[in-house]
């Protein structure tokens, strides 16, 4: 990507300045952010990064008056709240009154995107909706952990990720969830058309 500059030469981005490169033994020599028995590190925790994404969301009215062409239909979504000192397992209250509501379960979702603030987190929210740890369906393409975290788009880029893996695998039917910072949880299912 060439950036203009206002004076000299245009500043190129050939990479993505997300990457580090690391060791398991450099990941272990870090220290963990929040202090006691904390195991959340600047390893093991999405990184914050730029991105834009946008998502056209149109009725069924909307849809055939601009002739567009739908790759998914949003089945539902739901929102919960937990207290803020667990602000992370937010997504699995989320999804069980999503999919209460909706009568579906997990074995019915071929992908699941979980956004992973850090590795801990997701783990938690993982098992609690009775997901293996290395279950192949979550994060397919990658997490934040490995794409970053671009706080207000993050959403967005869980929903293109599940319709487009949709659309690679056959599937019918994904998940995406992910906290909302200070106990919010925030969980829809998509359906592939």
């Amino acid at each position: 990507v060439t950036i203009p500059q206002r004076r000299g030469a245009a500043l190129i981005a050939d990479q993505d300045e997300h990457l580090r490169q690391t060791s398991l033994e450099k990941l272990s020599q870090l220290r963990t952010i929040f202090g006691g028995e904390s195991t959340v590190t600047a390893g093991n925790a999405s990184g914050l990064n730029d991105g834009a994404a946008a998502i056209i969301l149109a009725s069924e009215a909307a849809i055939k008056r601009y002739g567009l062409q739908p790759q998914a239909r949003v089945l539902g979504m739901d929102v919960a709240g937990v207290a803020p000192r667990i602000m992370g397992i937010g997504p699995v209250n989320a999804t069980n009154k999503l999919f209460k509501r909706l009568n579906l379960s997990m074995d019915q979702m071929d992908i699941i995107e979980l956004n992973e603030a850090f590795a801990a987190q997701a783990l938690a929210c993982s098992r609690e909706l009775g997901l293996a740890d290395n279950d192949p369906r979550i994060n397919p393409q990658g997490g934040a952990i490995a794409l970053g975290h671009p706080l207000g788009m993050s959403g967005a880029r869980l929903i293109i990720s599940a319709v487009r893996q949709l659309q690679r695998t056959g599937g019918k039917r994904a998940l995406c969830s992910m906290c909302v910072g200070v106990g919010q949880g925030i969980s829809v299912v998509l359906e592939k058309v």
